[in-house]
């Protein structure tokens, strides 16, 4: 399951707060049911557009990765959960717009992972499935 999060209308401060940022990012995945590999890795980017700046951060996790972008001059920020088997998403939504104090949320579901692998598309085009038998002599 792939959950992509609009979020708009927060707290900027904690847009702007890298160890705040980081807390989220340690803590959510097990919120979810997930577990964390790498990370997180935090990063403020002052751009030449101020209303551009803001805090980036991502955590691996064995089901894929979290990431977070927040754009605070203009009250914005985007939050990607992936993970390869699936996760209560209405609790990531109250979580994330609880801990970002956000007003307003456009969410979009895009159902990927194991559950939806399809292994007839694995195969490289012309190659046949082999079918084991004894050896002919």
């Amino acid at each position: 399951m792939h959950l992509l999060i609009d979020g708009y209308a927060g707290d900027t401060q904690r847009m702007w707060d890298r160890d705040f940022v980081h807390k989220f990012l340690e803590e959510f995945p097990a919120t979810l049911g997930m577990n964390k590999i790498y990370g997180p890795v935090v990063l403020e980017y002052d751009a030449p557009k101020p209303e551009d700046s803001g805090v980036s951060g991502f955590v691996v996790i064995a089901e894929s990765h979290i990431s977070v972008h927040t754009f605070p001059e203009r009250s914005y920020m985007n939050i990607d959960i992936f993970s390869c088997k699936a996760f209560d998403s209405q609790k990531a939504l109250d979580r994330v717009k609880e801990q970002f104090r956000l007003q307003n949320m456009k969410t979009w579901q895009v159902d990927r992972g194991l559950e939806h692998y399809d292994p007839s598309l694995a195969r490289p085009r012309g190659v046949r499935e082999q079918v084991a038998g004894p050896a002919d002599n």
